[in-house]
């Protein structure tokens, strides 16, 4: 153990820093190998998307794209009864 005060504040500081360099180095790399899979999956589904004829992630079928450009779509609507209808049994 060092005697000085500079040599014990040195010798304690070393481990927390070691440890938090360590601590560093693995979050990087964990989150790196994560996007690094997440683009070789994206690649992989792009590739078998264009091998089964789909369109590219993301892009709406020409069908439903031109129907919704015409206003052939019929909107949504969820059956609710109105307020003043009675409960049913």
């Amino acid at each position: 153990m060092p005697e000085s005060w500079w040599g014990n504040a040195i010798f304690s500081l070393i481990p927390t820093i070691m440890l938090g360099l360590i601590f560093w180095m693995v979050l990087r790399m964990i989150i790196r190998g994560d996007r690094t899979a997440r683009r070789e999956y994206d690649r992989i589904e792009a590739e078998e998307r264009a091998k089964a004829g789909l369109p590219p992630k993301g892009e709406r079928p020409l069908a439903a794209a031109d129907a919704a450009a015409e206003g052939d779509a019929q909107p949504q609507v969820a059956s609710t009864p109105p307020a003043d209808a009675p409960p049913r049994a």
